[in-house]
């Protein structure tokens, strides 16, 4: 299947079981075609994005022993890895020039938010929820919508939005373990393995693509665009090590830890 086809059918579908359908075999990107800028994905009507400020907000942890309520933190977090996942089908489309290997070591990250989407649909349902049982914004899409090249969009997903959820996972982990919920909580801790690979991928090609005389916090923080910001890739606790397994520097870290 060629690697462009497969993007788009993430972004044009409306169905959800087909966004999250793997690519076939033998995968190929022969044909990567025309720069395709879609305003929106295409999602079924329950999952439409909503108006700002529409969508319910994250239930406070002190809630979590209510199974409805835990339900509602993986509808929220299944939708940012949706998302994510038409995000990243999103730059593929957008750039097609990009590096072959870069659009090749793509694909298994796409596969990473394809499962972990379906991870928590499968959870929430198991809590009594369906996807699309609660409105859902479009947040990172709408930043991913002011990328104008890939370094942009390094900085953005991979070093800010992925990032921080290096520190959300663990809380997530934490507050679903406290309510006696060690499923959610093995959700989560599946998730956060993979966010260093994410962050690992992000580092590396921000390096091969900046300018040979700028630092790696240098080349992150000129490539964010307000209001994306370096404290954006924080969560309430700031946790080193995850970060420096995905290859980050002392150096970088030291600054982000400061912003």
């Amino acid at each position: 299947m060629e690697i462009r086809e497969f993007a788009e059918r993430i972004l044009t579908s409306y169905s959800i079981a087909a966004k999250l359908r793997p690519i076939e075999p033998p995968v190929t990107d022969d044909h990567p075609g025309e720069p395709f800028r879609p305003a929106l994905p295409s999602r079924p009507s329950p999952l439409q994005f909503c108006g700002r400020k529409q969508s319910p907000p994250m239930p406070h942890p002190n809630t979590y022993t209510d199974p409805l309520k835990r339900a509602a933190v993986h509808h929220i977090l299944a939708n940012h890895e949706l998302q994510a996942l038409e995000v990243m089908a999103f730059v593929l489309c957008a750039f097609p020039d990009a590096p072959p290997a870069f659009r090749r070591e793509m694909i298994p990250i796409l596969a990473d938010e394809q499962r972990h989407t379906r991870l928590h649909i499968h959870r929430l349902e198991e809590l009594g929820l369906r996807f699309g049982d609660l409105s859902v914004n479009g947040y990172f899409w709408k930043k991913a919508q002011k990328f104008t090249c890939l370094l942009e969009y390094l900085a953005g997903m991979p070093l800010t939005f992925e990032g921080r959820n290096l520190d959300h996972t663990l809380e997530f982990e934490q507050q679903f373990e406290a309510a006696g919920d060690q499923t959610g909580a093995n959700v989560l801790r599946i998730i956060h393995r993979d966010e260093i690979r994410h962050v690992a991928f992000g580092l590396r090609w921000l390096r091969e693509l900046k300018s040979p005389g700028q630092s790696d916090w240098e080349a992150y923080e000129s490539h964010l665009h307000w209001p994306l910001r370096p404290e954006k890739a924080k969560g309430r606790q700031f946790h080193r090590e995850p970060r420096s397994a995905a290859g980050l520097s002392d150096d970088f870290l030291d600054h982000l830890e400061r912003s």
